[in-house]
């Protein structure tokens, strides 16, 4: 992952100049040695050079390093705080997309989000923007403008109309400034919704589905959330993507979605995250069950050990593939609950 230099930005950091001074420091302090004895000209600048590299090492930021309030009204929403991580939700509630006769919900496979992380000073960022394809290259072109990285773009459902994919987008940086770039990025690229959605007097709406049964089948408790029960399992080991622990808020977890069709039925979608060995007896569970596996690939670049996303989809009795996916996740390292 590269670090991001917004173009009209200054490089000239407080950490910048602080090097500086240190360099300076170290050159005045061998200059002065070079006169002493011999056996002190070899000890003292190796002394000095130690204690700078030292000075000069990065110093892991921490969440309260960095005015999140900024970062807030730099992409117009707010954030979900998981631990030091802020993800921010970028549903694509303007579209009105169908697959196999279901009209999918936001929160099923349309839902967009990035989420920062501190990082060396400043923070890191992973996200997965919902697109159609005429939004494709306005939107890379202008996140490469400003700095940011494309890792992926592929897409997660078969059959969808209109036909939607998915952008993964990295970078490290100050977080304002990136969050600033992704907003205006997708504002000018696509329609991607900014404003709060309207407030209605009418509860949340509801799942109906067994989700005890649910939650019993899969072996761990989901969430409602949108009309779509969802589940995040992490893996045992998360990954590490430039020395950060890659976690469920940034993406590193599976997701699994049921939303209710009718009859105790449910369509389900979402991702499972993998090693190589594990691809295919995951996707040999998942087509004995009876679930359609529609893409096989990465989501980031630099990762540790190697991940790929498994994607997939069925509408059949909600219970039924809850015990399908269980099967396919007891085939991968997941975390015990």
């Amino acid at each position: 992952m590269s670090c991001y230099h917004p173009a009209t930005s200054e490089n000239s950091s407080t950490l910048g100049r602080a090097a500086s001074c240190i360099a300076g420091f170290l050159l005045c302090a061998v200059q002065n040695d070079l006169g002493r004895k011999k056996e002190k000209a070899m000890k003292h600048p190796l002394t000095l050079f130690a204690l700078g590299a030292a000075l000069l090492l990065p110093l892991p930021a921490h969440a309260a390093d960095i005015d999140w309030k900024k970062v807030d009204a730099a992409l117009g929403k707010t954030a979900a705080v998981s631990g030091e991580v802020h993800r921010y939700g970028l549903p694509r509630s303007d579209l009105r997309v169908t697959l196999d006769g279901i009209a999918i919900k936001p929160a099923l496979a349309l839902g967009g989000w990035v989420a920062f992380a501190p990082m060396h000073g400043e923070a890191m960022v992973m996200g997965d923007l919902v697109l159609l394809d005429t939004e494709i290259t306005p939107v890379m072109s202008k996140l490469l403008d400003s700095g940011l990285d494309i890792t992926a773009i592929h897409n997660h459902i078969l059959r969808a109309a209109p036909a939607t994919f998915y952008m993964h987008v990295a970078g490290h940086g100050d977080p304002e400034k990136m969050a600033a770039s992704i907003r205006a990025a997708l504002s000018s690229g696509s329609k991607t919704p900014f404003d709060p959605p309207a407030t209605t007097a009418g509860p949340a709406p509801t799942v109906d589905l067994d989700t005890a049964k649910l939650d019993e089948a899969m072996g761990a408790k989901g969430s409602a959330n949108g009309g779509v029960y969802q589940f995040g399992i992490p893996r045992r080991d998360p990954a590490n993507e430039s020395g950060m622990q890659v976690s469920g808020a940034l993406g590193g977890a599976n997701a699994i979605n049921f939303q209710p069709t009718d009859g105790g039925k449910a369509a389900i979608t979402g991702d499972f995250l993998v090693t190589g060995d594990e691809v295919n007896p995951l996707i040999r569970v998942l087509r004995a069950s009876d679930i359609e596996v529609t893409a096989i690939h990465s989501h980031m670049l630099d990762e540790q050990p190697r991940m790929f996303f498994i994607h997939f989809w069925a509408n059949d009795d909600a219970v039924k593939l809850a015990r399908g996916i269980r099967a396919a996740l007891d085939k991968t390292a997941v975390a015990q609950h």
